[in-house]
């Protein structure tokens, strides 16, 4: 084709049109990244864990038998271990995550002989520094996380609460100290009845979509 020819081509409306409508196409597809990218925050501080149910001595006593082991399902009122004369009994249906098994051992009212969760509680908990985007995360928003112990496998999820107080370092500083950057946890609320294979303890990583 002569250059004039390629020119007249060029020149012609609809080549024109085609040309700007890809490049719209373009600027259009950059700007869709870049919001993707801008709208959502990243925690990979993040675990999947439940609250801790401690079951101890309602008085000082001896340590005689533990019945339980980690790892054990219990049901609500079943007999966990006994201290003195007293049957220690498990408040819920769960999970035994520790046990304190040293027969002899003396334990005071309250102190935890066989710790617990409840596997319904189960959610997955980032800690997230407060300068790092948590202003934009509320309750509801989607969530995406992955499980390093399933690699880049995606899973689904929902904010389900942002800690109202922060993690409190016990830090003392003055007004002419430098500020530490204070951080706050986000809890994640997911399937627990689809993904049983999701354990107390595994290590997390979240990406919460604030558009």
């Amino acid at each position: 084709m002569e250059p004039n020819q390629s020119k007249s081509v060029f020149s012609k409306p609809w080549v024109q049109s085609l040309t700007g409508i890809v490049v719209i196409g373009v600027i259009l597809g950059g700007l869709l990244v870049w919001k993707s990218l801008s709208s959502h925050v990243s925690i990979d501080k993040s675990v999947i864990t439940a609250p801790t149910i401690a079951i101890g001595p309602e008085a000082e006593g001896i340590l005689q038998e533990v019945y339980v082991k980690p790892g054990d399902t219990v049901t609500v009122d079943e007999p966990v271990a006994r201290v003195g004369d007293e049957i220690l009994s498990s408040k819920i249906n769960g999970l035994v995550i520790d046990t304190q098994n040293v027969p002899g051992q003396v334990f005071a009212p309250g102190s935890a002989v066989v710790s617990m969760i409840d596997p319904t509680q189960l959610r997955v908990v980032g800690t997230l520094e407060e300068d790092k985007g948590l202003a934009d995360i509320k309750v509801g928003q989607p969530v995406t996380f992955t499980v390093d112990a399933f690699g880049n496998e995606k899973f689904t999820g929902v904010v389900d609460e942002v800690s109202p107080t922060s993690n409190d370092s016990g830090v003392a500083f003055t007004i002419s100290d430098e500020r530490e950057t204070r951080t706050f946890d986000v809890k994640v609320r997911y399937d627990i009845a689809a993904h049983p294979q999701f354990k107390n303890g595994m290590s997390a990583k979240i990406t919460v979509y604030t558009k």
